[in-house]
């Protein structure tokens, strides 16, 4: 449901009851949105007004957002005029997206000073606006000038006009006769699939996602068409609600996906909620995992399509690599023809030719045909061969190299996919970042990501070291400690570190996954069913998750080495034994 008039007077509704409340601290975390903290009665409020053109709402709010260091102008603007003021009133105008939020307090010389924050919620023309008691404007958000909205300005020193609109105001309607009359419904706008479209273009405040809820809940998608008495029972399911938002007789019901997450939410009629703020926490929630949810898309999004672009630009150099190598496979024929034409030097004409055949005596003097540049002589011609021949020789020696390591960046590269494929939170993300960003495989597509913020990072209790960031996911298996590695930094702390020598390793044999420990107790060697379940873990954290039958190594971790400059993650190990699991992702 859109965060239409009906809600914008739902939640206004309830704040009310911060009417005398102080203002004492004010935040701007971002662009988008204000933090107005209040002190009402020993407790404190923090007011999140957000004017995001997609998710505008006004609620409050229990999830603290990250400040800059230095505040914004607007923040100290209204830090100066508001800071130490009361609320005196808390006004939604009829349906409209409009709150008008009256403060009152006193001054140097104790004269009674008024001010008003006017915040519109008006999708792409969100603003937030600071007016003095005589409605002239202070400062706002966002300067509009008549250039982009030939109504009215929205500029410092200029006298405040509130939005304007054609749509007619619901709460004039006097009953369903009033409402049918101005709904204005022909033959051709009566079907019950334009009905939410005619609605929303009629009345003021109602949303097209509102009336289509209720017409699902009056079960009237199917109809063909509109009459009197279905247009009715809508009008007065509309009525209900709208008057509901005063008596605070509302509740929301949630809509699911397929996962079960919350996909979205609508009003329903309920019976006095004894819980204060009962709306304003519920979106107050639901917006931030949905926030939550689209930041870590875009995040996650945008750190793929940097790892991609290294990954597809390592795999075009070893395509490049084993194109040289190809080319080095003929290196020894350069050599046979230099040899050839160097021994036979003495009876081959002297004149300049395309090709020449010689005696081959490595293979019983059969007739071989040597080409030649005819620019050059016979002579010059063997010279550039054994060249040739010495180049590729020594290139075969460089490439190879290079290929090696070039395919140990890949098996790195592909390791950091796989981990954030795997990743559910922004703190996860950060950590893969971090990591990439001191590699050198990354640098240049890194830096200019450093300005993002890195989240705080709770330390976890299993941590030796405090300094280190170390999270990993806790499995109890049979009062055995089983802990899994989050990402290639982690991987490295948790098995080089973090565990005792005589732990137990886990990982999937010649794939990608994380580092696993079963911590043993009193060195007491587990049972093989104790074992399985480690391993299924171990393969569920893996890229085989989604296969039937993958084989876990498992040793001691005194066998797990890590080689002189090898990359995060990257170990090698010896003395293990392979089992066969299904992936399961929770055996308890």
């Amino acid at each position: 449901m859109a965060f239409d008039g009906i809600v914008t007077k739902a939640i206004t509704s309830e704040l009310q009851t911060l009417t005398g409340a102080r203002i004492d601290k004010i935040y701007e975390p971002n662009k988008n949105d204000i933090v107005l903290g209040f002190y009402l009665n020993g407790m404190n409020y923090a007011l999140n007004v957000c004017t995001s053109s997609q998710n505008y709402r006004i609620h409050l709010t229990t999830h603290s957002k990250p400040n800059p260091q230095n505040a914004p102008n607007f923040c100290m603007l209204l830090r100066k005029h508001l800071i130490g003021l009361r609320i005196k009133n808390i006004i939604s105008a009829n349906l409209e997206r409009v709150i008008t939020i009256e403060f009152e307090g006193f001054d140097e010389v104790d004269d009674i000073i008024i001010k008003k924050l006017i915040i519109e919620l008006m999708g792409r023309h969100c603003n937030i606006v600071l007016v003095d008691e005589n409605n002239i404007i202070i400062d706002s958000l966002r300067h509009i000038s008549s250039d982009n909205i030939l109504t009215r300005d929205i500029i410092p020193h200029v006298k405040y006009v509130y939005p304007s609109t054609d749509k007619l105001n619901f709460l004039d309607i006097i009953d369903f006769n009033d409402f049918k009359e101005k709904l204005q419904l022909n033959s051709e706008n009566s079907s019950i699939t334009q009905l939410s479209t005619q609605i929303c273009k009629r009345f003021n405040g109602i949303s097209k996602s509102f009336v289509n809820h209720v017409i699902t809940t009056l079960h009237l998608e199917n109809t063909a068409k509109v009459d009197d008495i279905i247009l009715e029972k809508i009008y007065h399911f509309i009525h209900e609600i709208i008057l509901c938002t005063d008596t605070l007789n509302l509740n929301f019901n949630t809509i699911l996906d397929a996962k079960g997450n919350i996909k979205d939410y609508v009003l329903i009629k309920s019976t006095k909620n004894t819980q204060p703020f009962f709306l304003n926490f519920f979106i107050d929630d639901y917006y931030y995992k949905k926030e939550s949810s689209e930041e870590l898309k875009v995040y996650k999004n945008s750190i793929s399509k940097l790892i991609l672009d290294i990954l597809k630009k390592y795999n075009h150099r070893l395509a490049n690599i084993n194109q040289k190598l190809k080319e080095c496979e003929n290196m020894d024929i350069y050599k046979l023809y230099g040899e050839l034409i160097t021994a036979n030097l003495y009876k081959i004409p002297s004149n300049n030719t395309d090709t020449i055949q010689l005696e081959n005596y490595y293979e019983n003097n059969a007739l071989i045909t040597i080409p030649l540049d005819k620019r050059y002589s016979p002579s010059h011609n063997a010279k550039l061969f054994f060249k040739k021949y010495t180049k590729l020789k020594n290139a075969l020696k460089i490439v190879g190299e290079q290929k090696q390591e070039t395919l140990s960046d890949l098996e790195y590269i592909e390791s950091v996919v796989y981990e954030l494929e795997t990743c559910n939170s922004i703190e996860d993300i950060t950590n893969i970042f971090e990591e990439i960003s001191e590699s050198s495989i990354f640098k240049d597509k890194t830096d200019k990501y450093k300005e993002k913020k890195n989240p705080k990072v709770k330390k976890s209790k299993l941590t030796k070291n405090k300094y280190v960031k170390f999270n990993p996911i806790k499995y109890t298996i049979e009062n055995y400690t089983f802990l899994v590695g989050r990402n290639n930094i982690e991987n490295d702390y948790l098995t080089l570190k973090y565990a005792k020598k005589t732990d137990l390793w886990f990982h999937t044999k010649d794939i990608h996954g994380s580092h696993c420990i079963l911590l043993l107790q009193n060195n007491t060697y587990p049972d093989e069913n104790i074992l399985q379940k480690c391993a299924q873990i171990a393969a569920y954290h893996s890229k085989a998750k989604n296969s039937s039958n993958v084989p876990v190594d498992i040793c001691e971790v005194k066998y797990v080495k890590k080689p002189n400059g090898s990359k995060p993650g990257m170990v090698i190990y010896k003395n293990n034994k392979t089992l066969y699991v299904c992936p399961i992702g929770d055996v308890s």
